[in-house]
């Protein structure tokens, strides 16, 4: 008798534990308050597939060869992006008109050259100390030794022409008056081909401090399909969003169920998942200083790191309403009243 009862009790306190823990997480949730809800709708509404497909198709052209890190092809594609933000008046990261991070050749592996990272920069109006990292890696894999060109439409042009026009948005909302509170850099990766090299140096060699950095959303390829969703193209990957900040994955999600309505698919989110794409792109090197982080991803396709992923493959639309996403959760982030808390800072979550 005495054996039941205290296993009735070890019964009792699980059963009074579970709701204990969905009580925290509720609570969590209903803390989460949107902001700027017209203001959001008016400046994601400038993002447009036809801008989108205007810069990918330059971006991805014959000219930049492929955007190998440090090779002629790569100077020319960030310079292309520099000329972007100084028409925009987006100021670089480091004032004036140096708009590169220099990551030398002894840092990186098989005999790459000198090459740079790109960084634009917003000014936040309330809290500028602290910084949301917008990102995207913009080298690719060059040329093949037969002569094709890697372009890279995808991977990762998609993301690299996000990032310019998520910077247009919020530019012109400052414009307007409704600049971000928080600031935001647009940061824009050299050597992610080479092992996540120019993310790796940025975090070590950060422009502004680590510690003030809020959140990093990083985009490498949003502009396709993946064999499992081609009866339903509506969904992205997300990966990351609650390893270290509930918060900001529930926020990822409320921005979704608000305005979007996009599959948001956990399926490579999942811990000790064989593909580890949770390690393989730029946000990575982030997560590793304890910075909160969503990796926004369309999974592989059959011209991932082929000559034939080209911008005629791009689903344009889709591409918009995923930048979209991105910009929208970027904004809430930048602008609601609290900086997103780590689990461990959380007081909902003690």
């Amino acid at each position: 008798m005495k054996i039941i009862c205290i296993l009735s009790m070890l019964a009792l306190v699980g059963t009074c534990a579970t709701p204990k823990y969905t009580t925290k997480i509720q609570n969590l949730k209903d803390s989460i308050q949107l902001v700027d809800s017209v203001a959001v709708i008016k400046y994601a509404s400038t993002i447009t597939a036809s801008e989108l497909k205007t810069h990918l198709y330059t971006f991805s052209s014959d000219k930049f060869e492929g955007r190998k890190a440090g090779e002629k092809g790569h100077v020319l594609a960030a310079n292309f992006l520099k000329a972007y933000y100084q028409n925009e008046s987006i100021e670089s990261a480091y004032g004036g008109n140096n708009y590169f991070q220099t990551i030398p050749a002894e840092f990186l592996s098989n005999k790459a050259k000198d090459t740079d990272n790109v960084l634009a920069f917003i000014e936040g109006s309330e809290k500028p100390d602290e910084i949301v990292v917008i990102s995207a890696h913009l080298d690719h894999l060059g040329i093949e030794d037969d002569g094709q060109i890697n372009y890279g439409a995808d991977d990762d042009g998609s993301g690299t022409v996000a990032l310019m026009e998520m910077a247009q948005a919020f530019k012109m909302a400052k414009n307007d008056g409704h600049g971000p509170k928080r600031s935001i850099l647009f940061l824009h990766f050299t050597a992610e081909e080479l092992g996540k090299k120019g993310s790796e140096y940025y975090t070590n060699n950060p422009v502004f401090p680590i510690e003030n950095t809020v959140a990093n959303l990083n985009i490498d390829m949003i502009g396709r399909v993946d064999d499992l969703h081609k009866e339903n193209k509506n969904y992205i990957y997300l990966i990351g969003s609650d390893r270290l900040s509930k918060e900001l994955h529930y926020i990822s999600e409320k921005i979704n169920d608000k305005y979007f309505s996009i599959n948001l698919d956990y399926k490579y989110n999942v811990k000790g998942e064989s593909n580890h794409y949770y390690s393989r792109s730029d946000h990575y090197n982030f997560a590793k200083k304890g910075v909160p982080v969503i990796f926004y991803f369309n999974g592989e396709h059959d011209d991932y790191h082929k000559p034939t992923d080209t911008p005629d493959k791009i689903d344009y639309p889709l591409l918009q309403k995923r930048t979209q996403l991105v910009f929208a959760t970027a904004w809430q982030i930048a602008n609601q009243e609290q900086r997103i808390a780590l689990d461990k800072d959380n007081e909902l979550l003690k």
